[in-house]
Parts: structure tokens; sequence; C-alpha cells
């Protein structure tokens, strides 16, 4: 067996009645539209229900799977204590995925588990799927910081796992749409609000699982959502397989989206392999790109890359006839400057780290140690690994000289970097940054790198400009 369906669902405590005390009826399309899907899955018979949840515990680097043999849970917190839910997980299947995911070099498992209580994205699904079915184990996964890749990655050692078991497995997608739909809802209104849940929905309602890639982490950011990773895992659940895809319903009554739609699995489709024409695209582009970096960068990524793969620090004295075949160039070897390398991987920041003031004799040593400091010693990051090394761009800014300026109106977000300072504490922020378009964003994330307040005015300023190589 395997893989044979998924629903995706929203998680609104609201439509349990027992919490909304009749509120629900605002949203009974929804409503309808979840016993249908609930009768669906039914249809389908499945051993285990495997669900993603935003509000199950997530970390940034570590998918958690939920660990223990039973799980309970109830809507007290929503006033409803007497709703309540309780459990049993798979466990050889949770052994079974985080085994796979071990292999494969993801980090998912069971390590993570701190509250073992079921959460709400989980019990909204549950209260609707236990009304069909009498008897099916659980396993529930959280989100992660991860690219929407490595999500869907896992939603493929989903697919496998249950395969290898013999399980006959609906995925749950557990997850809201865009939180920013109406000027009267409880989070208020972007206009990309509902530009998401328009293409989400024509997306999953299409089962165009490729296009979940093309959504722009600052524009999901914008509309507020919280179901686009749980999507992604779905997504990858079903890879390679061909289906049918049914779109239920889509509300935005409450200023928060829902949306259910539903995904039978019909057969095989290896057309439909969407991970990995996007690796190969992600390739290829990649590799034209790094047929055009500049010595510079040319320089950070063999730093990388030789200290990853072999543990050591590349010299100026070594051979880099295969990054500069007429020797580096003067203004790497004879001048001194700040330098930031800046690594990104599927499109998100994997490690940022530099100096300031120079520290080294020459800017090539510079960026030598700039490099091997991004790549392992960024502190929001854990250091790369060499299955990541051939999915990474880079870019080198050096920096130029400070100064000091008197107000807000002397920077430019595009040309300026800004360094903020009060007595001892002190951050930095480039210029030209993605998803940072004006001052006043660019001061206050430069206050919270110094840890400072961003309302707080009694900073000493100072601009730079940089030379961005790629």
């Amino acid at each position: 067996m395997a893989v044979v369906g998924a629903i995706m669902v929203p998680h609104p405590p609201l439509i349990v009645p027992e919490v909304g005390r009749g509120g629900e009826q605002q949203i009974y399309e929804t409503t309808a539209a979840y016993r249908k899907a609930a009768k669906f899955v039914k249809e389908l018979m499945p051993d285990t229900i495997v669900l993603s949840s935003p509000h199950n515990v997530m970390y940034y680097d570590y998918f958690n799977i939920s660990g223990g043999k039973t799980a309970h849970g109830d809507f007290r917190r929503f006033g409803a204590k007497d709703v309540a839910f309780d459990v049993e997980y798979d466990v050889p299947l949770v052994q079974e995925i985080s085994r796979l995911a071990d292999e494969d070099g993801l980090p998912a498992g069971t390590l993570g588990t701190r509250d073992p209580a079921l959460d709400h994205g989980t019990m909204v699904p549950l209260y609707f799927l236990q009304q069909k079915l009498s008897e099916f184990r659980l396993v529930r996964i959280g989100l992660s910081g991860q690219s929407l890749e490595d999500h869907y990655r896992l939603g493929m050692l989903v697919r496998q796992a249950a395969e290898n078991l013999d399980r006959r497995v609906v995925f749950v997608g557990s997850g809201d749409l865009s939180h920013k739909l109406k000027d009267d809802g409880p989070y208020g209104f972007d206009a990309a609000g509902p530009v998401y849940d328009d293409r989400i929905m024509d997306v999953m309602g299409r089962a165009a699982f490729g296009e979940l890639f093309d959504f722009d982490a600052t524009f999901c950011d914008q509309a507020a959502e919280c179901g686009h990773r749980s999507f992604c895992i779905l997504a990858g659940a079903l890879d390679r397989k061909s289906v049918d895809a049914e779109r239920l319903a889509h509300q935005d009554v409450t200023g928060v989206g829902y949306g259910v739609c539903t995904f039978r699995v019909t057969g095989d489709d290896d057309s439909r392999d969407f991970l990995a024409q996007r690796d190969a695209a992600n390739q290829k582009r990649l590799a034209e790109e790094r047929a055009n970096e500049d010595v510079y960068v040319r320089l950070a990524r063999k730093t990388i890359e030789t200290y990853i793969n072999e543990e050591k620090i590349i010299s100026l004295y070594s051979d880099l006839s295969d990054i500069a075949p007429d020797g580096l160039p003067t203004e790497l070897t004879e001048k001194q400057a700040g330098t930031f390398v800046s690594i990104h991987k599927d499109g998100k920041l994997r490690g940022c780290i530099g100096t300031i003031a120079p520290t080294k004799y020459c800017v090539a040593e510079e960026i030598i140690g700039n490099a091997i400091s991004a790549s392992t010693k960024d502190p929001r990051f854990p250091a790369i690994g060499k299955k990541e090394l051939p999915r990474l761009e880079i870019t080198v800014d050096v920096l130029g000289p400070t100064e000091r300026i008197d107000s807000p109106d002397e920077l430019d977000v595009k040309r300026y970097g800004v360094i903020v300072t009060k007595r001892h504490r002190r951050g930095l922020l480039l210029p030209n940054l993605e998803g940072v378009d004006t001052v006043e964003e660019q001061l206050r994330i430069a206050k919270q790198k110094a840890g400072l307040d961003p309302d707080e005015d009694h900073v000493t300023l100072e601009r730079f400009e940089v030379v961005r190589h790629f």
C-alpha cells in the first residue's frame, strides 16, 4: 500500500460548535466541505492518518514528528474542555519516516518533542474525521523553517515509508490561508492576502504542486498565511502520483482564509516529479550563475567547499589557478576592507557573517575568514553540510568607509548600509536586501541586531556603501 489520498483543510476552533456557540454558522460552507472531506477519507479506508500542523512543535532547522505511543488533547483553552481526543500513534511508521530522513540527511524525527498534547491544528481535523472513522492510527508532523523544497522532500519520505511498511495512508495538510483578508478581521488587511488565497486555491484545486515553490517568502509573510509549508508536505506525499483533485470550498468571511480540497490517488505518473523538476531547473540556473561568478565569489566558494569537504583552510599561497588562472588581482591581495559573505540556499538565507572594518592584512584573507564563519559559525543556522554545497548561492560585499550621519534622511535603503550604535551595542545591516524596502524597516532591523528596542531614538547612525560581487 501507500499514500492513497489527501485532504487540505483549515483549523479554526470556531468551526467546532462547542467552541463557536453559534458563531460557526458564519462558516457553514466550510463546515459542509469539511464533512464531505471526512467522508472522502472514510471511503479511502486508511490504516493511518499522517497530519501536518503549523501548531505542532516547530523548529527552524528540524521537523518534529511527535513521539510516544499515544496523545491526548482538548479544547479547554477555547472554552470547551469536554471536547477531547485520545489518539494512538503509528510508532513503526514514525520510526520508518525518521530512519529515511536520517539516511537522506533531512533533519526530522522525534528528538524535538516537548509538549505531547495535541494542538488545535490537529484537533480540528480530528473532530470531523472521528465522526466518520472509528479506527485509525496517527502520525503528527510539525513544520520548520526549512525551505519549501525540504517540506516537499519530507512528504516524499512519508510516501516511501508508507510503501515500505505496506500502510494505507491518507495525508491531512492542516493549514489556514491568509490571515489578512479584511480590515475588520482579527489581523487587519493586506493587499497580498486575497492574492495569496486566489493563487493557493487555484494551485491546489488543479493539483499543480510544482507551483507551490513559486510563492515568494516575503509575499507569504505579507499575506500572513500559516498553511503553505503544510501543503508542500502534502504535495510531496503525492509525488509521482496521478490525482483527481476537487476544490470543495473557500471562505474569507472572518478575515482568515479557509480552503478545503481533496486529492484521490489514481495511479502512478512519473511526470509529476515536481521536486526533481525543480532541482533540475535550479541546478541549471546555478551552473550558469557559477560560470559567471567573479573572482571574489569564486574565492569564497572554494573556501567553503574546501573547509567543509576537506576540513582545510585554503591558503593564498596554494594553487588557486582553478578560480584565478592569472593569479588573484591586486585589489584582493594588496588592499584592506571589511567584507560580508552571504549564503543563500533555495532562495532562503543560509548564513551571513562579515566584518565592518578590516581585520586581516588583505581583502582576500578577509573573504576567506568570513566565508568559513558564514558557512559554519552563524549562530542562527547549523553548519552547512556537504550535501548542501551544490545548492548554495553566494555573494560577497566589500564595504567602503563608514561616515557619521545626523539623520535617517541621509540614508537610502538601496544605496547605503547602516550601523546603529548605542553605548556598547552595535548593529549593522547591508544595503539593497530583499524584503527591506524602507529606511524605517532598515533601521528597525539594525536596532534589533544591536539588541535595542526598535523604537529607540537616541542612537548614533553611520552609513556606508558596498560593492556587491556575484
